[in-house]
């Protein structure tokens, strides 16, 4: 329970530095590396599938016991010594403050006139293509970024830390980097991802659920529409063709009264999202201020939630070690 608490306040402290060492880089090396090897010959659509689920098995197994085994090596050594590696770990899977500060340099961007600027900030969290968004649609990219990221780089990585500490916290960090990297429905790799986008999806369904009842209570507490927020949820929750990202982003969407969703561009290529929201207002760029205070009260919520969990477990467990 300490590791968890001591990589949740590193989190909120120091964030994501560049000049730290990083696991999720190696990670992301590694499937680097792992698709070249896979992938020298031409394959058919079977076998695509079939080396992309070595690709997922490799790398998440890998990223488990690799850093299973380094927490092991070093308990042998000192108590003190697994500490600091267990906290590590978990910290490098959390993504609060980094997610907040990536958001807010948008955000400042925006406010100094500067779109090339923000266009440039807003491609490093999202996918689409943003050397063409005005204004509105970069505010729109980033608060579905935040609304995302808030599972994925908060509280899933929580939910994993609480399940099965830093190597399952660790593991589903590599799940989501696949996906990132490999898990896209294009010729490249529709049958060579799949198996890493359907992994991604199941892991962060419980999670993704558990944004449900946070954003709400989230919303209420930054003094947002909370009840909207739960009612667009079930409302358009299920409209995104991903079984999990709808369900945050329309909970940002009703909270802060705006819609998302709409035509994006990958690579050229034009893509349309359902609409998510209504339309109260406007969206302008102070809506991504109000989005990173929801996500960070989120984040909040999701930490007390994963204290008085273990708490408890804990404590259960302890008194049934006594008697």
């Amino acid at each position: 329970m300490s590791e968890i608490i001591t990589a949740y306040f590193l989190d909120l402290i120091i964030g994501d530095p560049y000049w730290l060492p990083h696991p999720v880089r190696i990670i992301g090396k590694v499937i680097e590396y792992l698709e070249r090897i896979l992938r020298k010959n031409n394959q058919n659509q079977r076998t695509e599938k079939i080396k992309g689920i070595l690709l997922t098995v490799i790398t998440v197994g890998l990223s488990y016991y690799i850093i299973y085994f380094l927490i092991y090596i070093a308990g042998i050594i000192s108590p003190g010594l697994k500490f600091v590696f267990s906290s590590f770990f978990i910290f490098t899977a959390l993504s609060t403050k980094n997610l907040g500060e990536e958001a807010f340099s948008i955000y400042r961007a925006l406010k100094e006139n500067n779109l090339e600027l923000a266009r440039e900030k807003v491609s490093r969290i999202v996918g689409r293509d943003t050397k063409d968004l005005d204004e509105e649609e970069i505010v729109r990219a980033t608060i579905e970024s935040i609304a995302e990221g808030t599972v994925d780089g908060i509280i899933s990585p929580l939910f994993y830390a609480v399940l099965g500490g830093a190597p399952l916290a660790m593991a589903y960090k590599a799940v989501n980097t696949l996906d990132s990297m490999v898990g896209y429905k294009n010729e490249k790799y529709l049958y060579f991802g799949w198996f890493s986008a359907k992994l991604d999806d199941l892991v962060n369904y419980l999670p993704a659920r558990i944004s449900i009842l946070l954003i709400p209570v989230a919303s209420l507490l930054v003094r947002q529409r909370n009840l909207m927020a739960f009612r667009i949820i079930f409302r358009d929750g299920k409209k995104s063709p991903s079984p999990n990202a709808g369900i945050p982003e329309a909970g940002f969407a009703g909270s802060l009264g705006i819609q998302l969703g709409g035509a994006n561009f990958y690579q050229g290529v034009k893509e349309y999202r359902p609409i998510l929201g209504e339309k109260l207002k406007k969206i302008s760029p102070k809506d991504i201020l109000k989005a990173i205070w929801l996500s960070c009260t989120v984040s909040i919520l999701m930490f007390l939630i994963s204290f008085i969990v273990l708490h408890y477990y804990l404590g259960n467990f302890e008194v049934r070690v006594v008697y």
